[in-house]
């Protein structure tokens, strides 16, 4: 366990006890597990004993009002603002990814991700980037432009310039759309035949120029121009 991971804390949402456990085994050599739950009201009493730096959310958890985990996500706001969420679903549906969006959730992953994957992305939410499985980028760009969602940063927005897109050449055009669509930086390498360092050295371009802070606003303003 490096440095980084050990300051992380992290608490898992899920109604399925066996799929909890499998989770904290996986992450457990890696981060600090401090709380699990399986229903709303257990879940919003738990972030606001333990306030995690990141938790891993299920969309569907029973308990509240039926809202399930977007219900979670705002009862708890108010007891531990720094928290960050994560969702991991089974589902992959749009009103499901559309709900926890809009509710301030930092990024949205199916239960099909891979164990390395999964630590990858708890890291990327907790330094403030958005992440979400390449099939679901969709469903986040319709949230995005339908309203920004309620914790999620993002620059305002506004008529399309065509001279920002044309600070970017090509490679960091290719980039900034599959990393808008929320692919992680493995993924973009993999699509591009390039080396993950040579990813992150475009990001950090494509963000200098576009004067954006992270890939939040990355995938708003991309979101905003429909250029993805």
């Amino acid at each position: 366990m490096n440095e980084q991971e050990q300051q992380i804390r992290i608490a898992i949402v899920d109604d399925h006890e066996m799929f909890r456990a499998g989770v904290i085994a996986t992450l457990q050599p890696h981060f600090d597990i401090v709380g699990q739950a399986s229903d709303v009201e257990g879940s919003v009493a738990m972030i606001a004993q333990t306030k995690p730096n990141v938790v891993l959310l299920d969309v569907h958890v029973p308990g509240g009002k039926g809202g399930g985990g977007a219900e979670i996500l705002m009862k708890s706001r108010a007891y531990s603002p720094n928290t960050v969420f994560l969702a991991l679903s089974v589902s992959d549906s749009p009103q499901d990814v559309g709900s926890v969006i809009r509710a301030g959730a930092q990024g949205y992953v199916t239960k099909t991700i891979s164990g390395d994957d999964l630590i990858s992305s708890i890291k990327q939410v907790y330094e403030g980037y958005a992440v979400f499985s390449p099939k679901l980028a969709g469903f986040v760009l319709s949230a995005f432009q339908n309203g920004s969602p309620a914790g999620m940063g993002g620059s305002a927005g506004g008529p399309i310039r065509d001279d920002e897109l044309d600070r970017l050449s090509n490679r960091e055009q290719e980039v900034m759309r599959l990393i808008a669509r929320g692919y992680t930086y493995k993924e973009v390498a993999a699509e591009l035949f390039i080396s993950i360092k040579t990813v992150e050295t475009h990001v950090s371009s494509v963000l200098r120029k576009l004067q954006l802070s992270n890939r939040t606003e990355l995938t708003r303003w991309a979101a905003d121009r429909r250029i993805v």
